[in-house]
């Protein structure tokens, strides 16, 4: 089993049972497991973090009409399908990474309004220096993609991609 497997397996789990699950416990009783695209190391990347471009904080609207501020931190740059595609990286000031994006298959086979790539998924992973994987294969959906009870920023207009990123997790039915 790869890591992926392994992890996919947990959420799933996490989801199903967990009392914490964004999941009413209706939805809980027949959750069958989070749909995925297949494992592709088309989407993994080894990326440098750039310095911002700009260096204002981004005031994120949310899912419910609330705001939250992250710093911006970098970019990461990549090829994806011949075009060169670039990501702000936001943070807390926690020394956290978070990638919150949109691409071509938002609102079509993923969530509408986005997904997330972070540093506590396994999606950004330090490997020194300025240096990092970035691997689409662990993207997932908010928790508000599963009830309107939870409140999710969106992407930065800067991370809405024209490109596909056919990986990680797909729309909840």
């Amino acid at each position: 089993m790869t890591q992926l497997e392994h992890f996919r397996q947990q959420i799933d789990q996490y989801f199903a049972t967990s009392g914490d699950s964004p999941l009413e416990p209706a939805q809980q009783r027949d959750f069958a497991g989070l749909n995925y695209y297949p494992e592709s190391s088309d989407f993994v990347f080894e990326v440098e973090l750039e310095p911002p471009t700009d260096t204002t904080p981004y005031i994120a609207p949310t899912s419910t009409g609330d705001e939250v501020r992250f710093e911006r931190i970098g970019r990461f740059s990549f090829e994806v399908g011949g075009e060169i595609v670039t990501l702000v990286v936001l943070g807390s000031g926690a020394g956290d990474m978070f990638i919150p994006f949109r691409d071509a298959t938002s609102g079509k086979t993923t969530y509408g309004a986005g997904r997330y790539l972070d540093d506590h998924r396994y999606g950004v992973t330090h490997l020194g220096d300025k240096r990092y994987r970035l691997d689409f294969n662990f993207a997932y959906n908010p928790t508000c993609a599963y009830s309107p009870y939870y409140s999710c920023p969106l992407p930065p207009r800067e991370n809405w991609l024209s490109v596909a990123l056919e990986a990680g997790e797909m729309a909840y039915p």
